[in-house]
């Protein structure tokens, strides 16, 4: 029994360190647009760290002037700061350069025109990659590669969407059924988000957000619940439920692309490629949890198999830390939006 509480409160510990929004931090934005002889309108938005801006800068191409903007101001969310850039080549011929990006646990997203006539690319630097060279023209592969990123992205970043789908893991032991619940999870919130990026769905994020930790305090209610021959809902068809959930969780992701933004051309292939991507990152997380669970099982049969019962200490432990952190995430929300 203390392998598997300490199992599920090293689990709970990473959920529980991280902020409570569907990213860890919110991101930085430059945006990159041209006017007319050489010049381009430059936006630049870096997130506040205790009431300060952070500690990055956007530089651009050694080709244009100026590289860096004016001192940036607060605009009751973030510092921004705007200026007239003039560049004497394209910016394939250089890289746009966010200096300071590698000390921080943060992205950048980078929203480029290269002309009047060519929809925007969207693109996202972390500490990892901090520059990049923008292309004159975008391909559908590039299309194709770049939102498939963003939702992956988006989905591991998402820490609310990931512990709804941890609580699902532990509150549905029986395999088909599980396929079934994620299966509809998937189909649900795929509905909503195509048709909210799409804008003919449209909810204020806030109330949304909360609603989405609320639906984690739910599932956690129900692993508390959960009776040994119990013939609930969650246990005749978790699917429903599942269902019903995941066109919340849908919402939360169009808001996400909307703040990224879709090409005004191929927005079917961005839509499908996003989507693609926050699947492949689900999978990602629902293949790392098994993996898991294999080798605990494998180390210790027989503790796996008993903590697993409903009631066990170990399952009633990893309950209520879902709940708690859950339950503070959506009270935390409901302040932001009334308050």
């Amino acid at each position: 029994m203390k392998v598997a509480v300490l199992l599920i409160a090293m689990i709970l510990q990473v959920f529980g360190a991280v902020p409570a929004q569907s990213h860890a931090l919110e991101p930085g934005y430059l945006e990159i647009s041209p006017l007319e002889n050489g010049q381009w309108r430059i936006t630049w938005r870096k997130p506040q760290v205790n009431g300060q801006p952070m500690g990055i800068d956007a530089e651009l191409p050694e080709a244009c002037t100026p590289r860096r903007g004016p001192d940036p101001r607060f605009d009751g969310r973030a510092f921004v700061s705007g200026w007239i850039a003039t560049c004497d080549a394209p910016f394939s011929s250089g890289a746009v350069f966010i200096d300071g990006l590698s000390n921080t646990a943060t992205d950048v997203l980078v929203r480029y025109t290269s002309s009047p006539e060519i929809w925007a690319q969207t693109f996202r630097l972390t500490p990892d990659m901090p520059s990049i060279v923008l292309p004159d023209a975008p391909t559908g592969w590039s299309i194709s590669s770049s939102y498939f990123k963003l939702g992956v992205d988006h989905i591991l970043g998402g820490i609310d969407h990931l512990l709804f789908v941890f609580a699902l893991l532990l509150l549905i032991p029986d395999i088909r059924r599980l396929i079934w619940a994620i299966t509809a999870f998937t189909v649900a919130h795929s509905i909503t988000l195509v048709t909210a990026a799409l804008g003919f769905l449209t909810l204020p994020t806030p109330p949304v957000e909360a609603v989405i930790a609320l639906s984690i305090v739910f599932l956690a209610a129900e692993i508390l619940a959960r009776k040994e021959g119990a013939d609930s809902l969650m246990e005749r068809a978790p699917w429903i439920v599942a269902f019903a959930f995941g066109l919340l969780h849908g919402l939360g992701f169009a808001s996400a692309l909307r703040e990224i933004g879709l090409p005004e051309v191929d927005i079917p292939l961005a839509l499908l490629t996003f989507n693609l991507g926050v699947e492949a990152g689900q999978l990602m997380f629902v293949a790392f949890v098994s993996a898991a669970a294999v080798i605990f099982r494998r180390l210790a049969p027989d503790v796996f198999t008993a903590q697993l019962r409903p009631g066990a200490p170990g399952l009633v432990t990893a309950a209520y830390g879902i709940g708690s952190i859950a339950a503070f995430w959506t009270i935390e929300r409901v302040v932001q939006f009334v308050i």
